[in-house]
């Protein structure tokens, strides 16, 4: 069964992790990354991590500087799940952009 399609949050969330992360790092890469678009407030985030930990795309890494931030990390499986995601909107941008007839930019 494919993946379901990620929710901006999540999309987002993995495309941060290409390198250790901890919370606050990740909402400011994903403020950064969307152009202030997405906002993550710290309960949407956390609940969003321990879903992604649970399904073990992401890993949480213990940071040797600071016992208390966790750092996370993405996983091959998230990778996977990410690729599969790019391609996913990669065919719904050139389907939609070939029926309206637009060109690429």
């Amino acid at each position: 069964m494919p993946n379901p399609a990620l929710t901006e949050a999540v999309y987002y969330i993995l495309l941060s992790l290409q390198e250790p992360l901890h919370g606050y790092g990740i909402i400011q890469n994903v403020d950064k990354l969307s152009g202030g678009r997405v906002r993550l407030a710290a309960g949407t985030l956390y609940g969003a991590l321990n879903t992604l930990l649970d399904k073990g795309w992401i890993r949480a890494l213990e940071n040797e500087a600071d016992s208390r931030k966790k750092e996370y990390r993405i996983t091959e499986a998230g990778l996977d799940v990410l690729k599969a995601e790019v391609r996913r909107l990669r065919e719904l941008l050139e389907n939609g952009m070939r029926i309206l007839g637009e060109e690429e930019r």
